[in-house]
């Protein structure tokens, strides 16, 4: 089973590129992040013409989430418990919940899209609630584990936090700024200290995810690692190998962000003689 992750930077503007890649690339399942529309907005067509099924979260043009499957969905799950809101309070004094966490259940995997909040400034009411999220997050996160020994489950998506220097072109040009920062860094390794594995770095795949579209950050490799494949011990033993696809950051009306890529070694409806992509 071939799953992948990508921050797509509107769904709308980029529908064509996205189902061009998920079939050349045989991607069976496709978290998707930034789709930047409600639901009933998302282009569907496109990926059911092509053999997917596809499940969509958003409330505005600001964030939202999508899973794109070629395969049974069993399960699904929107948000989850304790996620912080953000924004305007409602009629009912609540924050509304954005679109940025949805998990389907697919040939017995647990596969969560996840569009963590960006934290824009260190100072930034937004940077709090990136945090509060994030450990709502892992409390959800190790409740259900704990219900559901054993099981494999992956977090995937667009983290918005580089865990490592080495996940930045130059340290020096973000002292001081999200990302990068000691509460962002702890938040993302409290997954790994749950028993949680870089489905890619553990097996040597290095790279950067995101490049900025200004001051040409790609040309110079100037990007930045911030979209991750997490997945559980039991997760984990079904990789047999992993990808980030640097060449969809070029080409015309690119997203910022490129997909990663993970093989499982999970028997599926589909299987037969499809070309191999690694």
């Amino acid at each position: 089973m071939r799953i992948a992750t990508w921050n797509v930077n509107s769904i709308r503007t980029r529908v064509g590129r996205v189902v061009d890649f998920i079939t050349r690339a045989d991607i069976d399942v496709l978290a998707i992040q930034e789709t930047k529309c409600k639901p009933e907005q998302f282009p569907y067509e496109p990926f059911e013409r092509a053999g997917y099924e596809v499940i969509a979260r958003g409330l505005n043009q600001w964030n939202g989430v999508a899973i794109a499957s070629r395969l049974p969905i069993d399960e699904t799950t929107e948000g989850f418990g304790g996620m912080p809101g953000w924004g305007k309070p409602g009629a009912d004094g609540e924050l509304p919940r954005e679109g940025r966490a949805l998990a389907a259940q697919i040939e017995g995997v647990t596969i969560w899209s996840l569009y963590v909040p960006n934290g824009r400034e260190l100072t930034d009411p937004h940077y709090e609630y990136k945090l509060e999220w994030l450990a709502a997050l892992r409390e959800h996160i190790q409740q259900w584990r704990a219900a559901h020994p054993g099981a494999p489950l992956t977090l995937m998506g667009d983290f918005n936090i580089a865990p490592l220097d080495i996940d930045v072109w130059d340290m020096a040009a973000f002292e001081g700024r999200t990302h990068v920062s000691a509460p962002e860094r702890a938040a993302f390794n409290a997954f790994l200290e749950d028993g949680f594995v870089d489905a890619l770095r553990s097996r040597g795949v290095e790279g950067y995810t995101y490049w900025d579209y200004q001051q040409l950050r790609f040309p110079k490799n100037e990007g930045m690692r911030i979209d991750f494949i997490l997945g559980t011990p039991e997760f984990d033993e079904l990789v047999t190998a992993g990808e980030i696809v640097r060449t969809e950051r070029k080409g015309d009306g690119p997203s910022d962000h490129v997909p990663v890529v993970v093989e499982l070694d999970v028997e599926t409806e589909l299987d037969d003689d499809r070309p191999m992509i690694f």
